[in-house]
């Protein structure tokens, strides 16, 4: 049996998030779906971050099985020509060892949220960022952002609907800089609560328009209460930009 790594893009925007589920369309059966024909039979794939409805990714890492030796680049050649009328690609395909796997794997995660702060809609970037008139601060929301690095109880940012057993993370990093009119929000962890990046931002938002300075984002955040924070970002903003795996996970037996 071997290992296949997938590296996949998509806009999350027509999708009801990666995984597989009854009745709705998703990231996760477009994929299945377009090996099919290939493969001669369905495969199952596993990814590094199951992203909700809307949101997108640069750099999607995913594994599946398969029980004979396959020729990479005609599989990735025949998933993107089934998936020309859907907007997904597949970036590359590689034999990877036996002991890689794309969700357990991860030594870290990595998103990006990107705001478009001015007055007036996204048209080009539309359904790809969030569009925030008031005028942010960002240098303001990066230096009240440096109080999550580190392990810590991010209760006040885990949504109602997390099933993780606990609410403690390691953040390695959080930066934000603007370009122009767009602000972007990078985040890394191993793992993340749900929704934890999208409770961030929407807190910092109100660092950035004025209306909490840099300690009243760090009470919030001591508090460990939700109903204390921020609202939750729209999915629209954020991208799984990709995945870090450590040298066992990478190197040939």
């Amino acid at each position: 049996m071997s290992r296949y790594k997938v590296i996949i893009e998509y806009d999350g925007t027509p999708f009801h998030g990666w995984q597989r589920q009854e009745g709705y369309d998703s990231v996760q059966q477009r994929v299945e779906e377009a090996m099919l024909p290939f493969l001669k039979k369905s495969v199952p794939l596993h990814c590094a971050g199951r992203t909700d409805a809307g949101v997108h990714a640069l750099g999607q890492v995913a594994h599946f099985d398969f029980n004979e030796d396959l020729d990479c680049f005609r599989l990735q050649e025949c998933m993107n020509f089934y998936l020309t009328d859907v907007p997904i690609c597949i970036l590359s395909i590689e034999k990877v060892p036996n002991n890689f796997h794309a969700r357990l794997s991860p030594i870290e995660r990595s998103y990006v949220y990107k705001i478009l702060n001015r007055r007036g809609k996204a048209t080009i970037d539309a359904n790809r960022v969030w569009v925030v008139s008031a005028m942010l601060d960002e240098k303001k929301m990066h230096s009240a952002a440096q109080c999550l690095v580190g392990k810590h109880d991010f209760s006040s940012f885990r949504s109602a609907g997390c099933q993780q057993k606990s609410p403690i993370k390691t953040v390695n990093s959080i930066s934000i800089e603007r370009y122009g009119n767009l602000i972007e929000i990078t985040i890394s962890a191993k793992s993340f609560l749900y929704h934890q990046v999208r409770n961030i931002v929407g807190s910092l938002r109100f660092v950035g328009c004025g209306k909490w300075s840099e300690d009243d984002f760090r009470s919030v955040f001591e508090a460990k209460d939700r109903t204390l924070a921020g609202p939750t970002a729209p999915a629209c903003g954020l991208y799984f930009i990709g995945a870090k795996f450590s040298d066992n996970n990478l190197a040939e037996k």
